[in-house]
C-alpha cells in the first residue's frame, strides 16, 4: 500500500514534457527569407505549428510574421523563383510532344506553386506549376 501511495505521488509530481513552438525573435516582414538569428523557440505546442527551427530556416514568409507568435504552416513557403511580372519559360508536355514558349508570370511562386502565367504570343492567361529551373510547367 505504500509502495503505491509513493509511485501515486512520484508520477503526480512529475513534470510533462511539452513540444517547443518555433516564434519568431523580431518581426518578419512578408517575402522575407527566414535565417537562424530570426527565430526561436518558446516551450508549449501550437497545432499546424513548427518544433524544430531547422523546418522553419531557408523558407520564405507568406506573411508578416510577429514575434513570439507560433509561426503555422501556411504562414512560411519555399522562396519564390518567379516573380510577378517576370519572364518566364512555360513548358507543355503531352504524349511526347513538347512546346515551350515565352510568357510573364501574373504572380509569385515558389517550387510546386500553381501560378497564373500569360502566353506572350496568344496573350492566353494559363495556370502551370513553377519548376525547380524557374520555369512553369502546363499540364492539360
Amino acid at each position: 500500500m505504500i509502495r503505491l501511495l509513493i509511485s501515486l505521488l512520484v508520477l503526480s509530481t512529475t513534470s510533462h514534457a511539452l513540444a517547443d513552438t518555433v516564434v519568431p525573435t523580431r518581426t518578419i516582414r512578408a517575402n522575407a527569407i527566414i535565417t537562424d538569428v530570426d527565430v526561436g523557440t518558446r516551450a508549449g505546442q501550437v497545432a499546424n505549428g513548427f518544433d524544430r527551427v531547422t523546418d522553419v530556416i531557408g523558407q520564405e514568409a507568406r506573411t508578416t510574421l510577429y514575434a513570439g507568435r507560433p509561426i503555422l504552416i501556411d504562414d512560411i513557403g519555399p522562396p519564390a523563383l518567379v516573380a510577378r511580372n517576370q519572364i518566364v519559360s512555360i513548358r507543355f508536355e503531352a504524349s511526347g510532344l513538347i512546346i515551350t514558349t515565352e510568357g510573364r508570370s501574373l504572380e509569385r511562386g515558389g517550387v510546386g506553386d500553381r501560378v497564373r502565367i500569360m502566353n506572350l504570343t496568344s496573350r492566353a492567361t494559363l495556370f502551370g506549376q513553377v519548376q525547380p529551373d524557374g520555369s512553369v510547367k502546363v499540364k492539360q
